[in-house]
Parts: C-alpha cells; structure tokens; sequence
C-alpha cells in the first residue's frame, strides 16, 4: 500500500465502487490496461470486492455496457479500457470516433464519471507500450483520473 501522501496524488478510493468495462479484443494490451487500472485502485484504498470488471467482446460495446453499468447506480465511476489498433481501412476513424462519442455521451446521460482509456493507436506495438508496467501504462491513467473525477464531481453536486 501507497504512503498518504500518494493516496492524496490518486484520490481516496477506500468508499468508491467503481467498475471496468475492458474490452477482450487485444486482450494482451487490455489485460495490462486492466491490471494498470487495478494497481492505481488499490494504491488509492481500493477494496478488491468494490471494483467490478465487466468483459465486452470488443472496443465498440464498451459504450453500450458502460451506460447500462452507470444505469444500475451501483458505481460511482466507470473506467472504460480497450485498443483500436489503425489499419489499412477506414474501420480505425468510425470505431474510435463512435467509442468515444458512445462513452462521453453515457457519462454526460447519466451523471456517473466515466474515463477513455482506450487506446488509438498506429499500431500494435504502440499499445503494447502503453499498457506495459509502470507509468506510461494508460490503464493506470484512467484509474487515477476517475478516483479524482469522482470527487470533483462529488464537490460540485454537494448539498
């Protein structure tokens, strides 16, 4: 566990119930992304049994389950996780521009914070590298800004 100090960098996650939506295609990449996310919950108090992950075939459902996850007002954050890797189509610019317009729209519907961290990148090993240990790991991004998004949120809708 995290020294207090980097728990306040993060943001107290100890009473957060948040949910990861992970996309299985790429799984090699969104594995890492997932156990990013899931090392920065855990620094921030975290319990194991408060974090649920949700398995969508693709990057294209994590929208759709993301909504119906924020639905249930089960979670306080969503972070969504999975890999677009470009290539010699046109498929690359619809399905990153629907993932991220699916997610912004679910968050902004419903109220619940919801983080990108699905990657669009050129190519595969491009999203190996940004889902490997350590802090380029864009997994660990997503996590820290929905543990802050939280609480930022919290502040504004506060009686």
């Amino acid at each position: 566990m995290k020294s207090e100090s980097s728990r306040r960098d993060v943001g107290d996650a100890a009473a957060l119930r948040i949910a990861l939506v992970v996309s299985e295609y790429h799984n090699a990449v969104t594995d890492g992304l997932r156990d990013g996310a899931m090392a920065v919950l855990r620094e921030a108090g975290a319990p194991d049994d408060e974090v649920t992950v949700l398995h969508v075939p693709g990057a294209f459902e994590v929208p759709l389950v993301a909504r119906l996850a924020a639905e249930t007002h089960r979670f306080d954050a969503i972070i969504c996780l999975g890999c677009i890797v470009r290539g010699e189509t046109p498929h690359f610019e619809y399905l990153a521009s629907v993932v991220a317009h699916g997610i912004a729209g679910a968050s902004q519907d419903t109220g619940v914070p919801m983080t990108f961290g699905v990657l669009t990148t050129n190519t595969y090993e491009e999203a190996v590298a940004r889902a490997g240990d350590g802090p380029q790991n864009k997994g660990r991004e997503a996590a820290k800004s929905a543990v802050q998004l939280v609480h930022v949120v919290r502040g504004l809708t506060a009686d």
